[in-house]
């Protein structure tokens, strides 16, 4: 099943107490990575220079997580439906957790206090349900994929008349007439299926598919609600392939992520700007996370800087080492972004990882948009 919200919260929620828990992504795309074998030296890149850097520091139940993870990559995968993999175990107190996604991810390697979920948040935040209609006169399929996975499919055919159907009887005008009106029917038939999906599942984007006259015809007869989730019209066949269905997919998806990537970071600029709604850098950021005003946090893909962190109010920070607020000793952190993330999350923030947008990067690879 993809991952959601209620997953990501819950597996943030872990803490390690007086032992780390080590998260690791790996991508297991056989794309990428045709073999087996090729998957298996992907994850030992990973995992022996933290296995033997722990190792000899004595943190054996990091060495311990690096070899159940280990055993669970090569005891095989089904990479039939799994393109991504992410395992989080702490063995001091029995935490172990298998995520396998139909999307890839890139290779990580953490060890922390808790697990590491920006990777999965990011999965989630650019991956929404994504309906594909395919027509033409007379045969319709519909798709419903999110995260890459295929959650629904259906299809329909209706036959047109033909002018031998009746025995010849009718004219050519007639049966063209009569082969018009069943077209139509089709197409109203298919845009009520559509409508049938969203009402019993939802979906957040449909695609259009077919040539151009039908598509046209099809959006007419579409749900408003539907006409408003309408993202593109492509010309592909109805008897396109599962495998080309999926891939335009993920390609329309890509650029409505791009597009809603660039509107946030656009609402955040102009937020700053305004300089009431809105906090760019990691020290503005943490003291808004501090204050529970954040509405909305922004973050650079691979943005890591160190921090400290309060063990007694949880106060986030860039300098230690007594805490600003209750004047406990804190704890230094190896990714202080991460904690904020985790505290976002706790305080049910809305959480956009975004990717090369240089925009946010100028301001500090950073963001909140605020509540107050």
């Amino acid at each position: 099943m993809p991952i959601d919200e209620s997953r990501i919260r819950d597996l943030a929620g872990f803490k390690g107490e007086n032992a780390p828990v080590t998260s690791l992504y790996l991508d297991v795309d056989g794309r990428r990575r045709i073999r087996a074998r090729d998957v298996e030296l992907a994850l030992e890149r990973l995992i022996r220079p933290v296995r033997e850097r722990h190792h000899q520091a004595g943190i054996m139940s990091v060495c311990t997580d690096l070899d159940r993870i280990e055993e669970h990559v090569k005891a095989g995968i089904d990479r039939s439906h799994v393109r991504g993999l992410a395992l989080f175990s702490c063995s001091a107190h029995g935490f172990w957790e298998v995520v396998e996604l139909a999307v890839p991810v890139r290779d990580r390697l953490v060890i922390n206090h808790t697990p590491y979920v920006r990777e999965l948040e990011a999965v989630v935040a650019q991956h929404e349900r994504f309906a594909v209609l395919l027509v033409d006169r007379q045969r319709a399929r519909l798709f419903l994929f999110r995260q890459g996975e295929l959650l629904d499919k259906q299809e329909q055919f209706d036959l047109l008349p033909r002018h031998d159907d009746d025995g010849g009887q009718m004219g050519k005008d007639q049966v063209a007439g009569h082969t018009a009106a069943a077209a139509h029917r089709h197409l109203k038939h298919a845009a009520a299926t559509a409508f049938a999906l969203y009402q019993n599942q939802g979906f957040d984007h449909l695609i259009l598919c077919g040539p151009d006259e039908i598509t046209a015809e099809v959006e007419r007869e579409l749900h408003a609600y539907l006409r408003e989730r309408l993202v593109a019209r492509v010309a592909l066949a109805v008897h396109a392939g599962d495998g080309e269905i999926r891939q335009l997919a993920e390609d329309v998806e890509a650029g409505v992520e791009r597009a809603r990537e660039a509107a946030v970071v656009n609402r955040l600029r102009q937020a700053v700007g305004s300089g009431t709604g809105g906090a760019a850098g990691l020290d503005g950021v943490l003291g808004a996370l501090v204050a529970r005003r954040v509405e909305t946090l922004l973050v650079s893909e691979g943005f890591e800087a160190s921090g400290w962190r309060c063990p007694g109010c949880g106060w986030l920070g860039m300098l230690g080492r007594r805490c600003p607020l209750c004047a406990s000793e804190m704890d230094q952190v190896a990714d202080v972004v991460e904690e904020a993330v985790e505290e976002a999350l706790a305080q049910a923030c809305k959480v956009a990882v975004c990717r090369d947008n240089a925009d946010l990067d100028v301001m500090g690879r950073i963001g909140a948009i605020l509540r107050y």
